[in-house]
Parts: structure tokens; sequence; C-alpha cells
């Protein structure tokens, strides 16, 4: 057999010749996309359109949902006693603490208060996003399989456990496209926390594509220095110049694919005339210089240091107003073991004024009726106190079985709490909600019917939401 038949025969060359969409991907990015189809989602939309867009303002490290959303003031009376059995239930613990003689109750030292015409429970820790209480929708009732943190924050990203999956941007990306030809169609921000500096650490993979074709990965901007590496160009290159240089190395590349067959090479023809693209829409973007003095004071003083939760709040709103279909933040510092009164003081210093700010802003702009923000972490903080336990101070171990997520914008009904927890907030009483619920309901919200969102892979249909029979959280609709 020749060389050229079992390249034609190849497995690359196969899924090339007969997978639906593959060749149309690298189209995708580089032509505007007002319509579906093109970039592999048939019959879209499938459903209203209520959200255009994500913004979704990822808590890494797990935030404590007793000491911010879930008051439990009844523990003050079991303080330092130890959790019962008969709630505890033998459920697994982490390493970290399965070791312990005991398991002290740690009531929350924090005041909370009910706030809006919803009377929300929120923290004193929080009086900024007390202030948009009835913009919100708390799930106070989630749940997840994981309990460690890099499985966790895996399957909230890609619902699976393990590495190598598309995440929810990604497949945003590749089922709608971009509506932005200027700027990719899923933008990652991160900051660190004050609250805990040498938190968990996050890796590209979270926003990878998995198995979808490679430009649908998430772009990360940096958060120091330049947001994107080589926006300008060397000295002696100008931009006519650099196109010139692009135009021939598409050449060359497209020459290679009529040859191998190789899917990814589209994707780097693709991904070069998208940074091409972003060396002229980048800097525009990350340019506060035209935002007026309200708004700058709006998101607080952190808002001028490029990389902090509150100048990335601010650009999300400016990627929003540019119409990037999936924005996420990741906020670390959350992970807190021991001393968590104090650190998550810190945390909610760096978010809760820029988050309650980057709701008001995208409302006073018309933005936040089909914007979806989801803000929440991978999973909970237990009840009782991880080491050691005073009157001021404690802290809390990883806890899967239950925790608060937070929803506004576009398409959520506003003013609600949806689930309830036992009286210690270790176990859920009414109305659970899984990660695959959750995911089901933002594509629902973006038009889209989660069971027909799907790529091959493996001889298998595969799906955001899997095959675990996720619902749409009809209690959290407007």
């Amino acid at each position: 057999m020749s060389n050229a038949l079992l390249q034609d025969l190849s497995r690359r060359a196969f899924l090339t010749q007969t997978s639906s969409g593959l060749g149309l991907a690298a189209l995708s990015q580089l032509m505007p996309q007002p319509q579906a189809q093109a970039a592999g989602l048939e019959g879209w939309p499938h459903r209203p359109i209520k959200a255009k867009r994500v913004i979704y303002l990822f808590q890494s490290g797990a935030p404590s949902q007793m000491d911010l959303f879930d008051p439990k003031p009844q523990l003050a009376a079991h303080f330092g006693k130890d959790l019962p059995e008969s709630i505890r239930k033998g459920q697994r613990l982490t390493t970290m603490t399965s070791g312990q003689k005991s398991f002290p109750v740690a009531p929350s030292i924090f005041k909370f208060a009910q706030h809006g015409q919803s009377r929300a429970w929120i923290s004193e820790l929080m009086p900024h996003i007390s202030s948009v209480a009835d913009e919100l929708c708390f799930i106070k009732s989630m749940h997840t399989d994981a309990i460690n943190h890099d499985p966790a924050i895996t399957f909230f990203q890609t619902g699976r456990q393990l590495a190598g999956f598309p995440s929810m941007g990604s497949w945003l990306s590749y089922g709608l496209g971009s509506s932005n030809r200027d700027l990719p169609a899923y933008v990652v921000l991160t900051s660190f926390g004050s609250g805990r500096p040498d938190d968990q650490p996050l890796y590209d993979r979270l926003w990878g594509s998995g198995f979808l074709p490679t430009q649908h990965s998430g772009v990360k901007f940096r958060n120091s220095g330049d947001p994107v590496l080589y926006l300008s160009n060397p000295a002696g290159m100008d931009r006519s110049l650099r196109r010139e240089t692009l135009d021939q190395l598409g050449a060359l590349n497209r020459k290679r694919l009529q040859t191998v067959k190789d899917p990814e090479i589209e994707a780097r023809i693709s991904q070069y005339e998208m940074a091409f693209r972003m060396q002229a829409s980048v800097p525009d973007l990350t340019d506060l210089s035209g935002e007026s003095k309200a708004t700058l004071e709006l998101y607080g003083p952190e808002v001028n240091r490029p990389g902090s939760y509150a100048a990335n709040c601010l650009l999300a709103r400016r990627l929003a107003e540019r119409d990037v279909r999936f924005i996420q933040l990741f906020h670390m510092g959350w992970d807190h073991h021991g001393g968590l009164p104090n650190a998550i003081r810190g945390q909610c210093r760096d978010t809760d004024q820029a988050t309650a700010a980057l709701i008001k802003d995208l409302k006073q702009r018309g933005l936040l009726e089909d914007t979806l923000i989801v803000w929440g972490g991978e999973f909970g903080r237990t009840i009782y106190s991880q080491g050691g336990l005073t009157a001021t101070n404690y802290g809390r171990d990883h806890h899967p079985r239950c925790f608060t997520v937070m929803l506004a914008g576009g398409g959520i009904k506003a003013g609600t709490s949806i689930g309830e927890t036992d009286d210690f907030c270790y176990n859920i009483t009414r109305d659970p909600v899984s990660i695959y619920d959750l995911h089901a309901t933002m594509l629902h919200l973006l038009g889209i019917d989660h069971q027909r969102l799907s790529f091959k892979f493996q001889g298998l249909d595969a799906r955001l939401t899997g095959v675990e029979g996720a619902k749409v959280i009809k209690a959290a609709l407007a």
C-alpha cells in the first residue's frame, strides 16, 4: 500500500473527512457569527434566549457558606460540642480531618441580617452585595461528588472530575461561535486573594477545549504586565509587514493542510488571525482612561491595579459590552482550613464591592437583563472546626454535601432563594441541585437544549451535562 493511501486512511484524515463542523470551526472564528449553525449547534435557538453571554465569577478554594449566606444562629448553643453522628452519618472526610478525635461545632462569629424586599440573609462581611439583594438568586442546596480541590474545580468547569474534557466556555464557543470577530468567544481572567495568597493553584487545562477543536480554548489574560503577550510588534515590523507575514504563513499552512489533512492546522490558521486582530482590539479593551470617575469609584480602590479582582470585574463589563460570549474570573484565596475569620474578611474585601459594582454597572447600561452572572466556588465548608477552636478563631474543611451559589441577570428570577440545609448546614433537606443541573440551566438561558449540544468522542455523543439526568432549575427562572 502506498504512503499516500496510508495517509488518506489515517485516523486524522478519516476524522477530517467525516466529522461535520470541523472544517467550519476555524472559519467560525474568522467570520461574524449571528447564527449558531455555522459553529456546530443545529437548530439553535432551541428555546427563547434570555442570556446572550455569561460572566462566571469563580471563587476558587470554596467559600464558607455558613459564614456568608446560610446562617444557623441556633448553633451558638452547640459551640465546641461534637457534631452528632446522626448528622454526619459516616460520610467520608478528607485526610486533613479524618484523624481528628472530635469534630467540634464552630458557629459563625459573623452577624447576619435580612436585606431588600426579598429579605435575603447575607453576612455582615458583604455590605455591598447586600445592597443588590433583590437582584440575586441564592441556590443553597448545591452539592458535588468531589471532595478535593482539583477534581472539584475540574468538575465545575467541565462536568467531569478527570482532566481532558472541554470546559464550559469551550462548549459555548464551539456551539455558538463568537459575536465579536476581534475578540475570542471565551476569555479568562485570574486574580490572587488577600485572604490566602498561597492558595490552591489554577491550571490552564481548566479553560481548555479538551477534545473540541483547539481554537475553542479560553484565552487567558495575564494578571500582571501586558494582558496578552506580544501585542506590540517588534522593532522594524509594522502592521502591514505583520499582515504580509501572516498571509505567507497562512499559505504555507493551507498547503500543509491539503497534504496531511490535520484539523489542528485549521485551528492554527484561525488563531493566528485572531491574534492579529487582538493586537488592535485588546489595547482599546484594556484602556480605562475613558471610564468616568464615578464608575471607577463604584468598583472600589483596587480597580486601578491591573490583575486585581476589581479591575477584572470592570474588564468583564467591558468584555460584555463587546459581546464576548463567556467571561470567567477566577479569584483564588478561599481555602480556609485554619484562621478562617481573618482570611475570609480579606477575601470579602477583595470581592464584595466589585461584585456588587459589576451588577449595578451592567444594570444601568441595560446589559444585566441579557447577561447571566454566576458566583460560587467548587464545594462548601464543614460546620465543624478543623484544628483548634476558640471563641474568635476556627478553620473549616472541605464539604461537598451542601453549599451556596449565587445567580443574577439574564433570565434569572431575582430575589429568590432555592433549597434548604439542615440545622448544622451539613445535609440538604430540600431541593438538591447538582452541577449538571446548574450547567443545564445556564445553557437553557442561552437558548440551548443541553441534550443537543454534543460532540462525537470515543464513539459517544459527549455533552457538558453528561448522561446523569440533568434538569433545568425551574425555580431559578424568571
